[in-house]
């Protein structure tokens, strides 16, 4: 066994962010009113979405455009967006919230959980092959994807209905997420698998700790290192593979290059960045002897929560008279796995459009999209797209964030500082400069458009 690749920590699929929910119509000189526009490229999960719309003034609407690095992304996108929108009536919210959080964060699920993916494996499918004009869902809108994305997503979601099935294309033996983890974990640490333990100790305590992530539990962190179970919540075996995890990466074998289905997302920052190190509420945050009280878990449970009641208050559909108790709850004579794409909840003023994956370098080649989004984000996976092309389809007063690489672990401090270096630089060539006004943050780094 060698030393091991700690390069790779990090994974080349983008499952979730590195980095805290932001509310991106916060980010600059002044919160933007009105229409906005706002293009995620690289985002990897809803967490920005939900967090800039749940901070919504009932007069301001959001239209967000995503772009991302591969298909399984987007076809997770639009699954966690759906249960997003799942109405109160059709599933409790806090049953909601820890569906969410489950299919976010775990490499394994429940059996529940599992009838719940493949009912909206079914919905997401019918939704993006059904429809070609017509938007079925406005924060759900495909119509923009070329047909061969489409049938892409439609593959995937039926291997989302059948898990544990092998298509003829691939392996004709079933994936063991657990082997798959573990594979990961070994080609990562090498010759430090066997005492990986220390490791991961090592990684928590001396690096995410000192990163101010003190809210991340050690027990809860060790589990998520060993099994990829980040949100263990219910009482309930959690031994089905989540399939919304797996995807193909293309390696060299013997010469050949074969594409080989697994785990190749995050093992080491965790999925507890995106909502589980921030919150609004500061009890959620106290020490007792040095000590958290809380964790990262319920920190991400009572934020999810929160952006999941915000949603609600915006159903463009009449609400009923019913107290919040009891429209948290749903009715006994709902059945949740009847809930359709039409069923689901449309939120006022706010839309969510998906483009093609390649479509970040074409857009400056199409005048709707000249001068047109005010608020520009980038992940620190796709930092490298910046080009002076943004300049062309940024609005004259637009805002431009870049995810940092702070919670990518495997990279050293002057790495770190590097990094941030040189995406001022970037970003400085493509007609940006920095914004030195608004609050420290070490997480993203935030420019506006230079005056031209």
């Amino acid at each position: 066994m060698s030393a091991g690749r700690s390069s790779e920590g990090a994974g080349c699929v983008t499952w979730w962010g590195f980095g805290p929910a932001r509310d991106l119509l916060a980010s600059g000189p002044v919160r933007r009113e009105g229409d906005v526009n706002v293009l995620l490229v690289g985002s990897g999960d809803p967490r920005h979405i939900l967090k800039t719309v749940a901070s919504l003034q009932k007069e301001e609407r959001l239209h967000v455009w995503v772009i991302e690095n591969c298909m399984e992304v987007v076809a997770r996108q639009l699954l966690l967006l759906y249960l997003a929108l799942i109405p109160q009536e059709n599933m409790g919210l806090n049953e909601k919230t820890e569906l969410f959080l489950e299919l976010f964060g775990n490499s394994e699920i429940r059996s529940q959980t599992e009838e719940t993916l493949r009912h909206a494996a079914l919905q997401l499918s019918l939704s993006v092959t059904d429809t070609l004009e017509t938007v079925t869902n406005p924060c759900l809108n495909t119509t923009l994807l070329k047909f061969k994305e489409r049938d892409e997503l439609a593959r995937i979601f039926k291997f989302w209905r059948q898990p544990q099935s092998a298509s003829p294309s691939e392996c004709s033996a079933p994936i063991l997420m657990s082997r798959a983890w573990d594979y990961r974990v070994r080609q990562h640490l090498g010759t430090r698998y066997d005492s990986k333990t220390g490791c991961f100790d090592w990684d928590l305590s001396m690096k995410l700790h000192e990163k101010g992530c003190g809210i991340i539990n050690k027990q809860q962190y060790m589990r998520w290192r060993e099994r990829g179970l980040a949100f263990e919540m219910r009482e309930g075996v959690y031994q089905i593979n989540n399939p919304t995890l797996l995807s193909s990466r293309v390696l060299s074998q013997r010469g050949n290059k074969v594409a080989v289905r697994g785990y190749w997302g995050d093992i080491v920052s965790s999925p507890y960045l995106s909502f589980g190190i921030e919150t609004d509420d500061k009890s959620l945050l106290k020490t007792q002897n040095g000590q958290h009280v809380k964790t990262a878990q319920d920190v991400s449970l009572a934020n999810v929560q929160a952006f999941f009641q915000s949603l609600s208050s915006r159903r463009g559909c009449p609400t009923t008279s019913q107290s919040e108790a009891e429209a948290a709850e749903p009715s006994p004579q709902t059945d949740q796995k009847s809930v359709s794409i039409n069923d689901l909840m449309r939120l006022n003023g706010v839309s969510v459009t998906f483009l093609p994956l390649d479509s970040l370098h074409r857009l400056p080649q199409k005048q709707k999209y000249c001068n047109f989004f005010d608020t520009i984000y980038l992940s620190v996976s796709c930092a490298h797209h910046l080009s002076p092309t943004m300049r062309q389809i940024a609005a004259p007063d637009a805002v431009l964030v870049v995810e940092l690489a702070k919670y990518i672990l495997d990279l050293n401090k002057e790495q770190e500082a590097g990094f941030a270096e040189r995406v001022a630089s970037i970003a400085a060539e493509a007609g940006f400069e920095p914004w030195h006004e608004g609050k420290g943050d070490d997480v993203h780094a935030v420019f506006i458009a230079r005056k031209q």
